[in-house]
Order: structure tokens, then C-alpha cells, then sequence
């Protein structure tokens, strides 16, 4: 655990001091205090509208972080050639690799601590009322969405060629799962044969990122999610989580580097 703490440390470092977090921060800032300044259809009563917008924004911010992040860890330490002195040292391909994820999914985690933040801000001087209970469960099921994608990135940047590739497929198939994902089994429903089989498979192995997204009980002030669902929400992640960095680190040991 010291080598994969030694590792994480200098990925946080890293991130914090590049400039992808701070532009995508003030972004989302400015775009959420230009659209709650504006009067839509003479309608003083747009805090939903203003919560929607706002949480979009954070979930983009958060995905692009995590995303490129994630992806350009390993090339980075190839291009570079600090990835031979680092497994030098008494440390392992699957440590070093560990410590990749963790670094990227703690320094997302701080990162979408300020965005929610910023959020509550606002959501707080536009509303009477503050759930801080449905707001924490939401960064909560947002930040371990972020480690099935974070380690998604991270096997993806030992089986493409470059980071580029890697971010968009990332980007394309993390959009196509939150977007279609939970609605694939009901389509495979309304198929017959082998392509019911075929879709209601992919449906089972897909991540379901979809559990995640409590967008809409923000914005609309709904309870929050059930314990038991939330606590299986967070064990189905770490699983699958879990499950992609074993696959990665699998690769990782056979991957001959250059």
C-alpha cells in the first residue's frame, strides 16, 4: 500500500498542477451565473432550469477530467521513459497501475468536491431549503461512477496506441452507456431470436452507469435514493471497478514496453 500511495501522491500532484481542472471550474462558474442573470420569458422562477444546466455542465467537467487524466497516465510515463527507473524499484506492474487509479480517482473526487460545491452555493441563494442529504448521496454515486471510468480509461490506454484514440472511444462509448444503457434490455425485449440474446447480453455487461445519475431528484427535490440501493449502487462500482483494473493489470503484466 506505501507504493501505491507513493504512486497516487505524484498523479494527484500532476493534475492539480495542469490547467484542465481550473478552465473547466471557472467555465462551468461562468456559464451557470450568466444563465441565472438572464430573465427566460420575463419567468423569475428558473432555479430548476439554472440546477439542470449546472449539473450538465459538472457531469461533462467531471467526465473530460477523469477521461484524459486517466488515459494519458501510462503514455506519458512511456514517451517520457520514467515508467523504467519507477519499475525499478521494488514495485510491481499491478502497484504501479493501482496507484495510477487511485491517484486519478482522488484527484477527480476533490475535483468534483468543488464542482458540487459551487452547485450547493448556488442551488442554496436561489432556494429556501438545502437537502444536503441528496446532495452528498449524489457527488457519493457520481464520484464511484467515476472509478468504473477511470478504470475503463486506464485499460483502454494499454490496448490502443495513442491517447487520443483512447479519449474518444472513452468519450463515445461512456456517452452511448448513459445515454442508451438503460434502455437496451427493453429493447432487446421487442426483438426476437438471436438479436434479443444478443442485445440483453450486452446489456448485462455494459456498465450501468445509469444507476448513478440522480440528476433529475435533484432538480426536482426529490427524496433521496433508499439506503439498500444506494449502498448497491456503491458495491456494484467498486466491483466493476475492481473487475477492469484485474483485466488491466493482467495486460499490463504481459505488454512488452518500448
Amino acid at each position: 500500500m506505501n507504493n501505491v500511495w507513493a504512486v497516487s501522491t505524484v498523479v494527484m500532484r500532476e493534475m492539480y498542477r495542469r490547467k484542465d481542472f481550473y478552465v473547466l471550474l471557472i467555465l462551468t462558474v461562468l456559464i451557470t451565473l450568466i444563465l441565472g442573470s438572464v430573465n427566460f420569458f420575463n419567468e423569475s422562477n428558473v432555479v430548476r432550469y439554472l440546477k439542470e444546466v449546472c449539473l450538465l455542465l459538472i457531469w461533462i467537467a467531471s467526465l473530460v477530467i477523469a477521461i484524459t487524466t486517466a488515459a494519458r497516465q501510462l503514455p506519458a510515463e512511456r514517451e517520457s521513459r520514467t515508467i523504467f527507473p519507477l519499475l525499478a524499484k521494488p514495485i510491481s506492474r499491478a502497484e504501479v497501475l493501482s496507484g495510477k487509479f487511485l491517484g486519478c480517482w482522488l484527484a477527480s473526487g476533490v475535483a468534483l468536491a468543488c464542482f458540487y460545491l459551487f452547485f450547493g452555493v448556488i442551488s442554496a441563494a436561489r432556494e429556501s431549503g438545502w437537502p444536503l442529504g441528496s446532495y452528498l448521496q449524489a457527488v457519493t454515486l457520481h464520484w464511484f461512477m467515476l472509478a468504473i471510468v477511470i478504470a475503463g480509461a486506464l485499460l483502454g490506454s494499454l490496448v490502443f496506441a495513442a491517447p487520443s484514440s483512447n479519449n474518444t472511444i472513452c468519450f463515445v462509448l461512456v456517452g452511448g452507456v448513459l445515454l442508451l444503457g438503460r434502455h437496451l434490455h427493453k429493447v432487446a425485449m421487442s426483438q426476437g431470436g438471436f438479436a434479443e440474446l444478443l442485445l440483453t447480453a450486452i446489456y448485462y455487461v455494459i456498465p450501468q452507469l445509469g444507476w448513478f445519475d440522480v440528476r433529475e431528484r435533484i432538480v426536482h427535490n426529490w427524496p433521496a435514493v433508499d439506503a439498500l440501493s444506494f449502498l448497491v449502487a456503491l458495491a456494484y462500482a467498486l466491483a466493476y471497478a475492481g473487475a477492469l483494473i484485474f483485466v488491466a493489470c493482467w495486460v499490463f503484466r504481459r505488454k512488452r514496453l518500448q
